[in-house]
């Protein structure tokens, strides 16, 4: 369910207001709009949108209306999704793993860019029409990154030359593409990948139309915010010092354009000695909070909106369900003041925390209150 009504100061004020039983997730899309002039702006290149980490409508049109034209989709889900909203978006199908009826959506989308990390799946491109960009995914043992992407997709080097030039035998655009990790925090990964990607072209004896320098930009998570544009001139000065011949660059940020547009609000159903129960959990928008650590910046509220301001206590955090997995990792720094029926209100939510959302036991975090700004 999803509401758009004048904006509060911030969300706490809709929260003593209505007071919902259920947690909210709290949309603003100047905030979104503002990312992406701040990508389109930095990085020197087409920038494109990665569906995967928040594919709520609201979210493409609103990157679609700030003069996004391209989008990184990872299934005909997605590509239905963009279609609707943005009909002639530029698709980007950088999913290198694909069954044959999925190739046929993205050839009825008519996806413009597609990947590819081993010959099996080369071959079953092998209906794209000519000329048609194959981008050949690399992969590095690249340190720094929340999560190593290279476990699951990707060729070494070697394997990725090979690929290049079957790539370019077979008539197609000749790319390549890389994914860093998740929440890299500077340019060096940026940077060693560009230069293996140079040294796989040259091996291959190809020339390369486009260079996909994937996502993996931090979004804020702490008090500090990331510095983009370091990293935004990391790629620039890597790409300039390793080809000869500089290909157009490409870069496809999911988390780092859309995290700062949400914030979640979750309220306390319990609260006893060094325990809590939250209104959403590990099934639902703190998904990820399993494998990524929980973000720094946290404000608990009273039910009045006021903030608590006790010694904060380490605390274990439950979820609503009846599942004991339903648990965070680690213990979370909480005010020792905290109370039933308090307010967590929590920042940067936008990426993965609405995608997650399980449903299970009838619980998660669906309900969508989109800010706007008050008229006059």
């Amino acid at each position: 369910m999803s509401h758009t009504r004048p904006a509060p100061a911030d969300p706490v004020a809709d929260l003593v207001r209505r007071a919902p039983d259920r947690p909210v997730l709290y949309f603003e899309p100047a905030a979104l709009h503002a990312a992406a002039a701040r990508f389109r702006a930095g990085f020197p290149g087409e920038v494109t949108y990665a569906v995967k980490a928040n594919p709520a409508p609201e979210v493409v049109e609103t990157l679609a209306a700030a003069g996004l034209a391209a989008f990184d989709v990872a299934s005909p889900a997605e590509m239905t999704l963009v279609r609707g909203i943005a009909p002639g978006a530029v698709l980007h199908y950088h999913n290198p793993i694909r069954s044959t009826a999925e190739i046929a959506e993205g050839l009825r989308h008519g996806a413009r860019s597609w990947s590819v990390d081993r010959p099996g799946e080369l071959r079953k491109l092998d209906g794209l029409p000519t000329g048609t960009e194959i981008a050949v995914r690399l992969k590095l043992p690249v340190p720094g990154a929340a999560y190593d992407f290279g476990s699951k997709f990707g060729a070494v080097p070697a394997e990725a030359a090979e690929l290049l030039r079957a790539v370019a035998a077979r008539g197609f655009t000749p790319s390549l593409t890389f994914h860093p990790g998740t929440q890299c925090p500077d340019g060096a990964a940026w940077a060693r990948y560009i230069h293996a990607a140079a040294d796989v072209a040259r091996a291959a004896g190809v020339t390369l139309h486009r260079l996909n320098v994937g996502g993996g930009f931090p979004s804020r998570r702490d008090a500090a915010a990331p510095d983009l544009e370091a990293i935004f001139r990391a790629i620039a000065e890597a790409t300039a010092a390793a080809f000869d011949r500089r290909p157009a660059l490409v870069c496809e940020p999911g988390r780092a354009l859309v995290a700062d547009a949400v914030t979640l609000a979750l309220r306390v159903k319990a609260a006893e000695d060094d325990t809590v129960f939250l209104n959403d959990g590990v099934y639902g928008a703190l998904g990820e909070w399993r494998d990524l650590p929980a973000p720094g910046r946290i404000g608990v509220h009273g039910p009045d909106g006021k903030p608590r301001s006790g010694t904060a206590r380490e605390r274990i955090v439950f979820g609503p369900t009846c599942d004991s997995v339903d648990r965070l990792p680690t213990t979370l720094p909480l005010p020792e003041d905290l109370c039933e029926g308090d307010w967590l209100v929590v920042p940067g939510m936008g990426a993965y925390a609405g995608a997650l959302v399980t449903g299970f036991n009838g619980y998660g975090a669906r309900d969508v209150v989109t800010l706007s700004t008050p008229a006059g």
